[in-house]
């Protein structure tokens, strides 16, 4: 029997078979970041254990700094400062790559990672953050931890890991006017709920994702997390190796040419079998947007809030009532006719070089509603570089944009920025639960494009206008 793309990663990583299921699993790169990294340093240090190797521990500043022009350490969230200051000491002590304020490859440590060539095809990577997974996109087989297993990551350069069941969600078809990878990833979600890719590690493969930029295939692999999945990959092709080459970490020279050798085998094999396939067919799938408090509450920007009461499962239903009850919505509303108060382009999910160019391309020569706060995050200060290159900014700008330093900034409450209490947010982000971007806040998450459509109508909208 063929092996998987997630096998042929898994096997050539086990150490040992430790018994009952588990196993012992090298990982080669670990990635921290302020907020929770300065707990897995601080424990190092308390516990006087040295990074077994630093050259392979990477951290970043990213989640409580402030995004505003001319920052510093101070932020807005109480005690942020600490965080900042405890981490660049301990990162220094501990003697492992620290991207700081100020550093030209500081951002948000899923964009970085790649943007560096940090991860790369066939490498384990974990770093205490969900959304580690993103990293699939150039196929690293990558993983949130808590900060504990952080520790023990830089100390022995393994983990104790149950391995997952595979499997393979293949995109078909052709993907209409205006939909991004954004809108096939909530439309799956959707379709599937929540709890679809539990227990799994997920390959997105077929036509549709052959097409995809790399950029796209990070955004779909980033919310394999929001499918409960325990990482998404894609196998690496040629459009991974243009991506990768001349990258500041990645190999070069005659490395690069036996790396390349590798990479051109990490494919799942004609005859492998999966645990689950599912399929979707991309022709389907418009511009999506959620309504409610889960990214599986979600439908079409042409479409209409759906009514609680059609639902058969009664748990499904009440969840769905606390959602209307929190977004202040009612069943059958068009989206179109609901009015936002804000709009947010960020987040490791959709704040890359692509992503700016999509929203600005909408933005061009129409302004922001009056009414609408508009904020743009780029995911990385080499993304915000780039962009003011392209004049990305000053379209931004012009249209009624505040244009940011790179971080995670209002995808989370983390840095104590909110856009208010009862404030409507259409966002470029991946989570929508309660209180996600602060107390109170309604978040509705979609693709740049429909971020930057919407805030222009001042109500959701597609960028084509459905």
């Amino acid at each position: 029997m063929g092996r998987t793309l997630f096998d042929k990663i898994w096997d050539a990583h086990v150490i040992a078979d430790l018994g009952d299921g588990d196993t012992l699993l090298y990982i080669d790169r670990v990635f921290l970041h302020e907020r929770t990294g300065s707990i897995a340093l601080q424990g190092m240090a308390e516990n006087r254990r040295a990074v077994r190797t630093p050259r392979h521990v990477f951290c970043t500043m990213d989640h409580i700094v402030d995004t505003f022009p001319g920052r510093g350490d101070d932020t807005l969230m109480p005690g942020g400062k600490a965080f900042i200051t405890t981490t660049r000491k301990a990162a220094l002590a501990a003697g492992i790559r620290l991207f700081d304020l100020g550093d030209p490859r500081q951002g948000i440590m899923h964009v970085v990672a790649p943007e560096l060539g940090i991860a790369l095809p066939g490498l384990t990577m974990v770093c205490p953050d969900s959304h580690s997974c993103t990293l699939g996109g150039v196929g690293t087989l990558a993983w949130g931890i808590g900060s504990t297993e952080a520790e023990h990551a830089m100390a022995t350069g393994t983990l104790r890991l149950r391995k997952p069941a595979s499997m393979r969600v293949n995109l078909r078809g052709e993907m209409g006017a205006g939909v991004t990878a954004k809108d096939l990833v909530l439309h799956l979600i959707a379709e599937h709920s929540t709890t679809g890719g539990a227990g799994h590690a997920i390959e997105f493969a077929g036509p549709v994702v052959d097409r995809l930029s790399v950029e796209a295939r990070l955004t779909l692999c980033n919310m394999a997390v929001e499918f409960s999945a325990f990482t998404g990959l894609v196998a690496p092709d040629r459009a991974t190796l243009d991506y990768l080459r001349g990258r500041t970490f990645a190999p070069t020279g005659a490395l690069w040419e036996v790396a390349e050798h590798h990479w051109h085998s990490l494919a799942s094999d004609a005859d492998a079998v999966f645990d689950r396939e599912l399929e979707i067919e991309c022709s389907a799938v418009r511009p999506t947007v959620t309504w409610g408090t889960s990214p599986q509450h979600a439908v079409t920007t042409a479409g209409r809030v759906p009514d609680p009461g059609l639902e058969p499962d009664p748990g499904r239903q009440e969840a769905m009532r606390r959602a209307l009850e929190y977004m202040a919505l009612q069943p059958g509303t068009p989206m179109a006719d609901i009015r936002i108060d804000a709009a947010f382009i960020g987040s490791c999910t959709n704040s890359r070089l692509d992503d700016l160019r999509a929203a600005a391309a909408v933005l061009d020569k129409r302004q922001v509603a009056p009414w609408v706060k508009a904020v743009c995050v780029p995911g990385s200060t080499q993304v915000k570089r780039a962009a003011e290159s392209e004049g990305l900014d000053r379209a931004f700008t012009a249209a009624g944009f505040e244009w940011r330093e790179s971080g995670c900034s209002m995808c989370l409450y983390a840095g104590g920025e909110t856009f208010g209490p009862g404030q409507r947010v259409i966002s470029s982000t991946n989570r929508n639960f309660e209180g996600r971007q602060g107390p109170g806040t309604r978040t509705h998450i979609a693709s740049p494009a429909t971020v930057a459509a919407s805030a222009c109508a001042g109500y959701i909208r597609a960028a084509g206008g459905a």
